[in-house]
């Protein structure tokens, strides 16, 4: 049964026997990246006997990000390298990678290369089959993906972490139906659909505001899809068009454009705005009375609990539950109560 159990962990880590009874047995002349493997095997094989203590080398974790220049990205970032500094040099060595939202195949090329040299990847991916497989690929070669801010239903991920977005959209929703007692129209303005996000945020905002505000009325979702020049025309078209609009929710980014075509509309201030995330911008519009409410969904607790879940599975073989250790809780923002 022992000579079993060390093939399985040669098989699992993709070395021989001699390098697995090397690493067990501490003989040394072993690269720390196959030593890691050999553990991580171990431990995935259920292999019944001490191991040796890998802390002597720092955790490799690679995480990647949006390069969309949008505010969370950059703080989530910031974030990230706090957490680094903080855990030191001989806990972990924490590699950033900001890589472009479309295609996805650079994003999926990029995972599968991370799985050979990285012990845990966290990752802020959209919704495509691509992705799906590079998530594959590292389940097979038994490295822990977390995934971050919007959840890959089905994906081989070792957890979320994250809001739980559709209850952010119906939290927007409940706001503007206690804000808006008198009938009117309700622009909703949504970032990319390929975001699971977005599409999670409009639903929760779409059903909130039809069960308990049925004088509203909800206008075509815009599909601004995070464009600067598409969401101005047309949010602008609509403007044009609309009679009474007494509500907008923003799903997405772009909070200058939409707040400034609300003024050239005379609307700022007198329908409810509601958007994402509490930053400069979205912080000056609270404070002028422009926007309503903003939803912050906490860019630091992301990158505190994805890094604790990876480094505490990797040192302990700690299994989460895959959304309620890695849930982030939503905190509704308004004028009076700004940090």
């Amino acid at each position: 049964m022992k000579k079993l159990t060390l093939i399985k962990v040669a098989e699992l880590a993709g070395v021989g026997i001699a390098t697995v009874d090397r690493v067990l047995n501490e003989r040394g002349g072993v690269r720390p990246e196959t030593v890691r493997k050999v553990l991580r095997a171990a431990r995935q094989a259920g292999l019944q006997r001490l191991l040796p203590d890998d802390t002597q080398h720092p955790w490799r974790i690679e995480v990647f990000l949006s390069n969309n220049g949008t505010w969370f990205f950059q703080q989530l970032a910031d974030e990230f390298a706090h957490i680094a500094d903080r855990l030191g040099y001989r806990k972990i060595k924490l590699f950033r990678t900001l890589v472009a939202e479309n295609p996805p195949d650079k994003l999926a090329e990029k995972i599968k290369k991370s799985s050979e040299l990285r012990d845990g990847i966290i990752v802020y991916g959209h919704d495509y089959p691509l992705i799906h497989d590079a998530l594959k690929h590292c389940r097979e070669k038994g490295i822990p993906v977390v995934t971050l801010v919007s959840d890959l239903a089905e994906a081989s991920r070792f957890c979320h972490v994250g809001i739980n977005q559709y209850q952010a959209g119906r939290t927007a929703g409940l706001l503007m139906s206690q804000s808006m007692a008198a009938p009117g129209d309700v622009i909703m303005v949504s970032g990319r659909f390929d975001f699971r996000a977005h599409i999670d945020r409009i639903s929760g905002f779409r059903d909130a505001i039809t069960q308990r505000a049925p004088w509203l009325n909800l206008r075509e979702v815009l599909a601004g899809e995070d464009e600067q020049h598409k969401i101005r025309s047309l949010l602008n078209r609509t403007l044009q068009q609309a009679q009474n609009v007494v509500g907008l929710y923003n799903s997405g980014d772009n909070n200058r454009d939409i707040s400034a075509l609300l003024q050239q509309h005379k609307l700022s201030g007198r329908c409810c705005y509601i958007t994402h995330e509490l930053y400069d911008v979205t912080r000056q519009l609270l404070q002028d009375g422009s926007l309503s409410y903003t939803l912050d969904q906490n860019a630091r607790q992301h990158a505190v609990l994805a890094t604790d879940l990876l480094i505490r599975h990797l040192e302990h073989g700690y299994q989460p539950d895959i959304y309620q250790d890695g849930r982030v809780e939503l905190r509704i923002v308004t004028a009076e109560n700004i940090d």
